[in-house]
């Protein structure tokens, strides 16, 4: 966070005090809480999911909040960002329930299957998404939405995040209904869960989290799978005890991948969501070629 601060094309000597306030700090900030909130939005999913390889980007989450936001953009363009905000997250709960349902029709439930159905899945939204804006002339106004990217952040234009970030520490408050929920629905309803209403929640904190993202600082891939799936390695699948250390880790991919974008050409920057997309595919390959690994900790 300090390097986050202290980097950047503008010279810090002049108005430094105002340069800090205006556009470094709310910067690092939404970079920290976008990690926090794709990494617990990714561990979710993967509970809810039953399958480590997936995310919100890898279930059409975010393609489908980027097409909410098209439609605004070529109905109601004068919609406030609130707004923006609010049909996004709708569109990414509709994205996220149909690729659930899709999940209970496909002939196996295998780690490797499933993500790549979500690939599928997602492309096909994103092409969607693509051919309306190249027929209508806002192809360049959609891009800002389709690629990660926090050079636009400002003081004002990042504060929605808090409400993602809120999102994350509530869904921290409910880690052991969503670690059962984990376990399958026959198994978490002998112990007393009532599934269908912790599935449910779980959907619209994924959804809020992803429609927020996407809204301020656009589609950031893999966070929400590398992740939990490093973490789970390390602490177990208890998300009462995972949770914390998903946030932290979330938080400094996330860092790490803003400072490369904004160091590897600078003074100029790259999208922070093809750093993030590089980075996030390598480890993805690995993960998909690695033995799954054993528990430790336990799920309960």
């Amino acid at each position: 966070m300090i390097a986050s601060l202290c980097i950047g094309g503008a010279d810090f000597q002049t108005n430094g005090l105002e340069l800090v306030f205006v556009s470094r700090l709310p910067r690092t900030l939404a970079v920290v809480l976008a990690g926090v909130s794709l990494a617990i939005a990714g561990v979710i999913m993967q509970q809810l999911a039953r399958n480590r390889f997936v995310e919100p980007g890898t279930t059409g989450a975010a393609e489908w909040s980027t097409l909410g936001i098209l439609l605004v953009l070529l109905f109601t363009p004068e919609l406030s960002v609130l707004g923006k905000m609010i049909v996004a997250c709708v569109f990414a709960l509709i994205g996220t329930s149909l690729f659930m349902l899709l999940l209970k029709r496909l002939p196996a439930r295998s780690d490797m299957l499933v993500p790549l159905a979500g690939i599928m899945y997602a492309g096909v939204i994103g092409a969607v998404i693509t051919f309306i804006a190249y027929r209508v002339d806002l192809l360049q106004a959609i891009w800002v939405w389709m690629q990660g990217d926090f050079s636009m952040i400002l003081r004002g234009r990042y504060e929605l995040l808090w409400i993602a970030a809120g999102m994350s520490l509530v869904a921290y408050i409910t880690a052991d209904h969503l670690t059962l929920a984990g376990l399958g629905k026959q198994v978490s309803t002998n112990l007393g869960l009532n599934y269908s209403l912790v599935f449910a929640w779980g959907l619209i904190v994924v959804s809020l989290i992803t429609g927020v993202t996407v809204v301020v600082a656009g589609a950031i891939p893999f966070v929400g799978l590398v992740v939990p799936n490093i973490v789970s390695q390390i602490r177990g699948d208890n998300l009462k005890n995972s949770m914390p250390w998903v946030a932290l880790t979330g938080a400094g991919l996330v860092l790490c991948c803003d400072l490369l974008a904004r160091l590897l050409r600078y003074p100029y920057e790259i999208p922070v969501g093809t750093v993030t997309g590089v980075i996030g595919s390598i480890i993805f390959l690995h993960l998909l070629l690695k033995p799954a690994p054993k528990v430790r900790g336990g799920a309960v």
